[in-house]
């Protein structure tokens, strides 16, 4: 039998649905979803507890769409349908969980962004004083 799903035109055979089915139950029982999420106002990050009863964190400010967010809108964090997510409504903003487990805050681009942030007031006085000296030292022959 085949049935019609008529919104996009598809054709799906009742063993194609099956077969999904049967991914969607080997992904809810593999992969990493969230049973809660809060955020924590004294140390700025999202607290996540698994199905699986461990518990992750990230600094709730380095996830793209988040950066510019005040406490009470951060706090206001659901997960969504199965666990696979997190939405903000206010914010507009969704991140996937295996994702954000896998230390992927937001898009390729984004990413690369962050990159370029890692520094500190004492990097840039070090840049600075050696830029003073004649930049970095030639690596010794050897």
């Amino acid at each position: 039998m085949i049935t019609v799903l008529r919104a996009y035109g598809l054709r799906v055979t009742d063993e194609e649905i099956e077969a999904a089915r049967q991914r969607g139950r080997v992904e809810e029982e593999t992969e990493p979803r969230a049973k809660s999420a809060r955020y924590d106002r004294k140390t700025g990050r999202i607290v996540v507890e698994l199905k699986n009863d461990c518990i992750f964190a990230f600094p709730a400010r380095r996830a793209q769409g988040l950066e510019n967010a005040t406490d009470d809108e951060l706090a206001e964090v659901e997960v969504l349908g199965l666990g696979y997510g997190l939405h903000w409504e206010r914010l507009n903003e969704d991140h996937a969980v295996p994702a954000l487990l896998a230390g992927i805050f937001g898009t390729r681009k984004y990413m690369a962004s962050l990159a370029g942030r890692a520094t500190s007031p004492a990097k840039a006085a070090a840049a600075r004083a050696n830029g003073a000296k004649g930049g970095r030292p030639r690596k010794a022959a050897g």
